[in-house]
């Protein structure tokens, strides 16, 4: 698996906060270059970290198919994703970040069969949860098979879920937190398994602004109720002015960690712990999309077609190094 001779072309749909992370990301992986970026505003509003990078419109990409080894998809997991990523699959080789956990099997077999059908590579739901967090359960899992999976995240903004918030009619804009319950963490370190429910792990804090005439009663409800996003959560909204979200609330840190206990004798227990600390959500979560990018390409170029998710990629895929470099340096 020698590194490529010429670098893999990257085409970014999305200049958002992760599509600013993927650029931000690429300037340290030489092996690839971003050969365009692809937005629905007009390109001369949005300004390349690399001066000279194309920016194109949407509608462009159509006629690129030869100017692009595979796309990396920037867009919301709520309204842009379960459209674009079955659409573009059909042309190009694809990595997203989709994130609705209950809805990834559906975005799988749609992605699937376009992506089989055009004879590309499509990975979906690439990131760190899902992704790095759900590599390290199944490992968990697969060591200790007596036990218990938990996963909490935060306290971090969560893109997803603030992207969803954003989408609720009368809301200007908004910013969402996801907290852990600390108590519920200290039960399950110690070993003892707890049964907790969702709304027994976390809380979530959201933090929105409303526009001119909205009723605060209706967006409320419209949030707390909003399914596979708040409705099985203790949720708190406070409503804001836009100057005290873009001064207290700009910055967008994440984290969390998966814990599995579990015994291989009655006499002896075990705690796997894994845990992310992020200054910035998008930027990490950039940085796991360009490397799974890079293993999209070498599996494209093996034959292998259709959906994927990270559990059907090797871990020696994403490294820059060959197969020979990883034997040699890092086992």
């Amino acid at each position: 698996m020698a590194a490529a001779s010429k670098p893999i072309r990257i085409g970014i749909v999305g200049h958002g906060n992760l599509g600013r992370g993927v650029e931000a990301a690429m300037a340290h992986n030489p092996d690839l270059r971003v050969s365009g970026i692809y937005t629905r505003r007009d390109p001369a509003s949005v300004t390349p970290l690399v001066a000279g990078t194309p920016v194109h419109r949407m509608a462009d990409l159509a006629g690129h198919t030869g100017q692009v080894d595979v796309l990396i998809l920037c867009g919301g997991s709520k309204d842009d994703l379960p459209a674009q990523s079955p659409e573009l699959a059909a042309r190009f080789c694809i990595v997203d970040s989709f994130d609705t956990h209950a809805r990834i099997p559906e975005h799988f077999a749609a992605v699937d069969a376009a992506a089989r059908a055009g004879r590309t590579t499509a990975l979906i739901s690439a990131g760190w949860d899902p992704g790095l967090f759900s590599i390290n359960r199944v490992y968990a899992e697969a060591l200790l098979p007596d036990g218990e999976t938990y996963t909490f995240w935060g306290k971090g903004v969560s893109q997803g879920h603030s992207d969803a918030l954003r989408r609720v009619p009368g809301v200007a804009g908004a910013v969402q937190y996801t907290v852990p319950v600390e108590a519920a963490m200290q039960q399950v370190r110690s070993g003892t398994r707890p049964s907790l429910s969702t709304r027994q792990k976390h809380t979530r804090e959201c933090y929105v602004v409303l526009k001119d005439g909205a009723d605060p009663d209706a967006v409320r409800q419209a949030i707390v109720s909003m399914p596979h996003y708040f409705d099985e959560y203790d949720t708190t909204v406070h409503f804001v002015s836009a100057e005290l979200l873009a001064r207290e609330h700009g910055r967008i840190p994440h984290g969390g960690f998966v814990i599995r206990s579990g015994n291989t004798t009655p006499a002896h227990k075990h705690v796997i712990e894994y845990r992310l600390q992020l200054d910035s959500n998008p930027e990490f979560t950039s940085s796991v999309l360009v490397a799974y990018a890079r293993a999209v390409h070498r599996l494209h170029q093996q034959g292998r077609f259709g959906a994927l998710t990270v559990f059907d990629v090797a871990p020696g895929l994403l490294s820059p190094k060959s197969a020979e470099e990883l034997r040699r340096g890092d086992l």
